[in-house]
């Protein structure tokens, strides 16, 4: 009988779990902890930490651990987790005695099945004397993994809604997921398979995560997402398909003057490469204002918030690392349509805030019941990364060197310098006529432009400078190199903000 409870626990079944209950009215967690839960602060959370040695699957010497969060301040909606065995499935209930509560003195006797914050999954990533944390499913619909050699940096989320697009007064609603079904790995796997199940106000979803560790680690993911039929929800402006989330605070491209560090941000750009087989590269910024930006295409190869720079030189962190952070590449598996990867950009007073955003939105919504399906590989990838065929952009930098302008005229021009490398360039003589193809839009002039072979780096280096009509208005920039009307390298896309 539990043989027959395991094998009926798939995919299917899961999608018919999100199926009904998009077709019933949101019921929200509740958000009570019990009082001694409650009233601790941040340090005392931080320090309950699950015991090591009642791992999910310790004992049995699999390849692959288990370990989870406890619930307190910020993390107050429990979720549920099962596992699935060739014996059945059973659910994990909370047990105090899995937990070291540290120095705090709490009255938890009648705490119950209190449920979870989320959880971990280690493996033996970067050496065979130690499990690594590999992979962690915590806070709403986010999750992290990591490759060989990486610190944590960007997330990953199963869902975002209304990002941007919400009428005024509505703010973003943030599905959760509320239940996880852990598979047991065989002795000796290579992957771990999760499943989860999405929960929000207007949406529900299905998803299976199959997680394979390695140098470029990969989440492969399948999902399905069902709209709900509640009438009294209000329609979806903007639904966000495998959105990511990151950090950019100053760069080369727009400089601070009292930190330093030359860099501080967990992505540099992020990079869509379209269905018409265009590549395209754009600087990441921390704006005054909320920037919101898209590319329209239809089927497309891929997308990511990328970290370019890997030199520790850019970044002279020795806590934080930045040049270890993970880029992350989604690589659809099956055509995704029409639509548009959209990139949103706040304003963050520090590198403790997020404050990038980037996904895919469908041009089309289905009716209420009706599915939509996407699947993707998400690769958390370090020095070795996806690159355009051609070339890329290795550096963007703004600012004049030497020069007779006058105030006024600086303040209404931008200059930038973005050098460019690979196969395509580096298979060109050093006398190559290489052209700087340089677009701006309509509150833009490109008054200067040009390409050369840097000779202290052998790469190709763009110089360009844009004078703005209007110095409240964006202006946004394209250009790439040629050579033999070819294009040689991505086009880099750039925003010149208002001031």
């Amino acid at each position: 009988m539990a043989a027959a409870h395991a094998q009926s626990f798939d995919f299917e079944s899961l999608t018919r779990m999100a199926r009904d209950r998009a077709a019933t009215a949101h019921q929200p967690a509740s958000s009570k902890l019990p009082p001694d839960l409650a009233r601790l602060n941040y340090d005392e959370v931080r320090d309950i930490r699950w015991r090591p040695d009642r791992a999910l699957w310790r004992a049995e010497n699999l390849p692959f651990e288990a370990m989870f969060f406890h619930l307190g301040l910020y993390q107050t909606q429990p979720v549920l987790i099962n596992e699935i065995t060739p014996q059945g499935t059973r659910h994990i209930r909370y047990s105090r005695a899995d937990f070291d509560f540290g120095r705090n003195q709490v009255t938890h006797d009648a705490w119950g099945d209190l449920g979870f914050a989320g959880f971990r999954v280690h493996n033996h990533l970067n050496s065979a004397a130690y499990k690594d944390e590999l992979v962690v499913f915590q806070g709403a619909s986010y999750f992290r993994a990591l490759g060989q050699g990486q610190q944590y940096g960007l997330s990953a989320r199963g869902l975002a809604i209304d990002t941007v697009g919400a009428p005024p007064g509505q703010t973003e609603e943030f599905p959760r997921f509320t239940e996880f079904w852990l598979v047991r790995p065989e002795p000796g796997a290579t992957q771990i398979t999760v499943y989860a199940l999405l929960d929000s106000p207007r949406a529900t979803g299905a998803y299976r995560f199959d997680i394979r560790p390695g140098p470029q680690t990969t989440t492969t993911v399948r999902s399905r997402v069902f709209v709900r039929a509640d009438g009294h929800t209000r329609t979806i402006a903007t639904l966000g398909i495998a959105p990511l989330t990151s950090m950019f605070f100053f760069g080369e491209n727009q400089p601070r003057k009292d930190d330093f560090r030359p860099e501080v941000h967990d992505s540099d750009g992020l990079m869509v490469a379209t269905g018409e087989g265009e590549w395209l590269w754009r600087p990441l910024q921390n704006p005054r204002q909320t920037l919101v930006t898209s590319f329209a295409t239809r089927n497309p190869r891929g997308f990511g918030l990328m970290q370019r720079d890997r030199q520790w030189s850019s970044y002279e962190d020795v806590e934080a690392r930045y040049e270890r952070r993970p880029s992350a590449w989604v690589r659809p598996l099956h055509d995704w349509g029409a639509g548009r990867v959209e990139l949103v950009q706040l304003n963050t007073p520090d590198e403790t805030h997020d404050n990038i955003v980037a996904y895919w939105v469908p041009a089309e919504l289905p009716p209420p019941g009706q599915p939509m399906e996407f699947a993707y590989e998400l690769s958390w990838q370090g020095d070795e990364q996806q690159r355009p065929p051609g070339s890329w952009a290795t550096q963007s930098r703004r600012g004049m060197g030497y020069h007779k302008l006058s105030a006024e005229a600086l303040r209404q021009q931008t200059q930038y310098v973005v050098d460019f490398e690979g196969p395509a360039l580096a298979a060109l003589p050093a006398n190559a006529a290489v052209k700087a193809v340089v677009t701006a839009g309509p509150n833009g002039e490109v008054l200067e432009s040009m390409a050369y072979r840097n000779p202290a780096t052998n790469q190709w280096r763009m110089t360009l400078r844009v004078q703005r009509q209007r110095n409240d208005q964006p202006v946004e920039l394209r250009a790439f190199l040629q050579h033999d009307n070819h294009a040689v390298s991505e086009t880099w896309t750039h925003i010149i903000l208002p001031e």
